[in-house]
This record gives structure tokens, C-alpha cells and sequence, in this order.
């Protein structure tokens, strides 16, 4: 065995014999989820989606929704929830959109994606999406593009928040796809890269 072998198991072996390793508390500590009013969430989630790049648009009515989802999706190839996941009947406004258990083909011809959200982080600006029937993940990933509606009422300050009131939904769900801004990727010579893994570009619509 060479000397720097040697050496090299023999500092291996000390750090081995020396490490610390701390004792794990009988009770495991746990911290209480941060909230906020709905007020302050709504603020902190727009701040957050402008810090990613996601365009926001507020409205206060679901006719304003429609109308905006609407100019959204003009003259766009729509891949989509099923009609009835869909907020604020937004469905009919596709026209003969694709569904996401449609043919693959078809779906991967589409422009944009359509689709609800089943909670929304402000803390981080993200989205959060539990694939099942009727609302395949594939509507949030694959197409260029993703129209995401939001209400009011799915706002959560924090993560911590979010899975302490949603915990059962996530147990009962395929998959939980947190969407925070457009895909990004910097493996490719480590040039960041967007829409490499989902979405180039994600628009949110926030109704009452």
C-alpha cells in the first residue's frame, strides 16, 4: 500500500472516530406555520411573481376572469383541465381545446396550457397542482406556455401553511407539482436556459 494511501484511510478513519454526532431530541421540534391575512398574501404572491418573471393580472369579478383568460387564449392552441376542475366556468372559453387525456400528439401541438390551481404559496410565488383525474399534470408541463386561474381563497403565506391545510389532498393525490415561475435549467454549458422542463412562460389570473 502506497504512503499517501496510507495517510489518506488514516485521516478516514480519525474524522470517523472524532465526528459529532448530535443527539436526536425524544420529541422532534416543529415550527408553527407562518400565516398572513388575505390582504398581505395577495400583495407578497404578485411581489413574488414579478420577482420570477410570471405576468399577474387581479381581478375582482369572474366575468373579469373570463375576459382576461379570454384575450389569453385568442387564436392559441389550449390544452386543459377537464371542464368541471376548471374555476369561474372557464371551460367554453377554449373553444375545442385538448384535453390533457387526449392524444399525445395532439397534445404536444398545443400552444398554451389552461388550467386551475389547488393552492397558491405568497411567501414564494408558487403554484401548487395535485394531478388526478381530470387534471393531468402533462396540461401544467408540456405545453410553451401556462395560463394558471387562482382564487382568493387557495392563498397560503407559507409552505408550512399550505401543507397543513391540504395534507389529505396531497395523500389522495397521482403527484404534487409545485410550480414556482417558468421551467429554468442552466446544465446546458451552464447558460441558463428557460422552458427547457416546462413552461418558457407562465401568466396568473387571480379572481375573487
Amino acid at each position: 500500500m502506497s504512503d499517501a494511501r496510507t495517510a489518506i484511510l488514516a485521516r478516514i478513519r480519525a474524522a470517523q472516530r472524532t465526528a459529532y454526532i448530535p443527539d436526536m431530541p425524544a420529541t422532534p421540534r416543529t415550527l408553527e406555520p407562518q400565516t398572513a391575512g388575505l390582504d398581505e398574501c395577495l400583495a407578497r404572491f404578485v411581489k413574488e411573481l414579478g420577482l420570477l418573471g410570471v405576468d399577474s393580472h387581479i381581478e375582482t369579478s369572474a366575468d373579469g376572469v373570463r375576459d382576461r383568460v379570454r384575450a389569453l387564449l385568442a387564436e392559441k392552441r389550449v390544452l386543459k383541465w377537464d371542464d368541471d376542475k376548471l374555476p369561474y366556468e372557464l371551460g367554453p372559453l377554449a373553444g375545442e381545446a385538448v384535453r390533457g387525456r387526449d392524444a399525445r400528439d395532439a397534445q404536444a401541438a398545443c400552444d398554451v396550457g389552461l388550467s386551475g390551481v389547488h393552492a397558491a404559496i405568497a411567501e414564494t410565488g408558487t403554484l401548487v397542482v395535485l394531478s388526478g383525474p381530470g387534471t393531468s399534470r402533462t396540461v401544467t408541463l408540456l405545453p410553451p406556455a401556462l395560463v394558471a386561474v387562482v382564487r382568493r381563497e387557495q392563498l397560503c403565506f407559507s409552505m408550512g401553511e399550505m401543507f397543513r391545510k391540504y395534507e389529505a389532498s396531497m395523500a389522495g393525490a397521482a403527484c404534487t407539482v409545485c410550480i414556482t415561475g417558468p421551467s429554468r435549467t442552466a446544465d446546458i454549458e451552464l447558460q441558463l436556459t428557460l422552458g427547457v422542463h416546462g413552461p418558457g412562460k407562465v401568466t396568473v389570473v387571480v379572481g375573487p
